[in-house]
């Protein structure tokens, strides 16, 4: 059956083409691809299964729930879940294969304890807050943790932390957070406890803060191809992965004076077409966008008309006559049309990473080899 709706096209040359790039930028160091809340919308499952068989590729996922449903679709690649280690999912990381975060004395308390009764554990890396003051052991208490891991004959296959404000242009508060990392990298090497991954990066201060690096980098939005912030300077070439479009299923000729959608907020100032788009705010489309906002068709913008409903919106096409059927480009890259992601969220005043998580509802995601 024909697919009508919405549409969000996945270029996955795009993606390893963004991928080479930013490996090129950070050199050999393994790649933590961040894969959570479904890809940052782009599809979890069509995104890893696009870069599984890259070079040193780590996967990385919030809720373990999004790591099952990986390893269910044939993903065996190093796998990390991000969301705070709850002691009743231990067995399963192990069965899995996760690798797990502790962030709190009792998650090393609940290590201990499967390790007693089980004779091992998960792979688990332990997170530092510098900074960023969400999960994380606090900086006061690195050596009564690290007598702990010692005394426990834990080990930690990773440490790490997570920048703040690495994507803005004020740098000192993310510097600030770097050398308390690195303080505590000092702290570990007196208990003698080694590190195979040590990680502190993320999109912004891959741009930004190339002191970070150290032997593995997190990528998540860059990934996409899409800036983590307008502050920072684009030194890594990248493309957009996800063109988001709506298929055209009405066009009809009005008068002047016509008003469209709810509240009558847009009245046409002449004869004109309008076009019927079966995409609403249901399926992810930014609603406040209508106000100044547009679609692109064959490379020319062309104004949304009026409120965006919740399945449908109206475009005023003026002369032009699009025909049913055929698709308009709401953000993205796409047969000559193109308009940045991050042109949108400026406008309305959100973000990147709102926009492309809120891609739900009807729309279908087709990959683009």
């Amino acid at each position: 059956m024909k697919i009508i709706g919405p549409k969000a096209y996945i270029h996955t040359d795009r993606l390893k083409q963004n991928l080479w790039n930013i490996r090129r930028h950070v050199g050999d160091r393994s790649i933590m691809c961040v894969v959570k809340a479904n890809g940052y919308g782009h599809g979890a499952i069509e995104i890893a299964k696009a870069i599984q068989q890259e070079a040193g590729i780590i996967l990385a996922v919030f809720a373990i729930e999004e790591a099952i449903e990986l390893r269910e679709n044939g993903m065996e690649n190093e796998l990390m879940v991000f969301s705070r280690m709850q002691a009743h999912s231990i067995s399963k990381a192990v069965e899995l294969n996760l690798t797990v975060n502790a962030c709190d004395i009792s998650d090393l308390e609940a290590l201990t304890h499967y390790k007693s009764s089980q004779k091992s554990v998960p792979k688990f890396h332990i997170k530092f807050d510098t900074g960023m003051t969400r999960l994380g052991f606090d900086i006061k208490d690195q050596d009564d943790i690290f007598t702990f891991i010692q005394e426990n004959d834990l080990s930690p296959e990773g440490i790490y932390s997570h920048f703040a404000t690495a994507d803005e242009g004020d740098l000192s508060y993310a510097e600030s957070q770097l050398n308390d990392f690195n303080h505590i990298l000092e702290t570990a090497k007196k208990y003698h406890i080694n590190f195979n991954y040590i990680h502190c990066s993320n999109s912004g201060s891959i741009l930004n803060v190339p002191e970070s690096y150290f032997n593995l980098i997190r990528v998540g939005m860059l990934m996409y191809g899409v800036p983590p912030s307008e502050e920072v300077s684009m030194d890594v070439p990248v493309e957009p992965v996800m063109s988001f479009c709506g298929p055209i299923v009405n066009v009809r000729r009005v008068k002047a004076g016509t008003q469209i959608s709810y509240g009558g907020v847009y009245t046409t100032d002449k004869e004109t077409n309008i076009a019927v788009v079966q995409t609403g705010f249901a399926d992810g489309f930014p609603r406040p966008w209508y106000e100044n906002g547009y679609v692109s068709y064959k490379g020319q913008h062309y104004k949304i008309a009026g409120r965006v409903c919740m399945d449908q919106l109206m475009v005023d096409f003026g002369e032009t006559e699009p025909k049913e059927g055929e698709e308009v480009l709401f953000f993205g890259k796409k047969d000559g049309n193109e308009i940045p992601v991050e042109t949108i969220a400026n406008e309305i005043g959100t973000t990147t990473y709102v926009l492309l998580t809120a891609i739900h509802g009807r729309t279908k995601r087709i990959v683009i080899h």
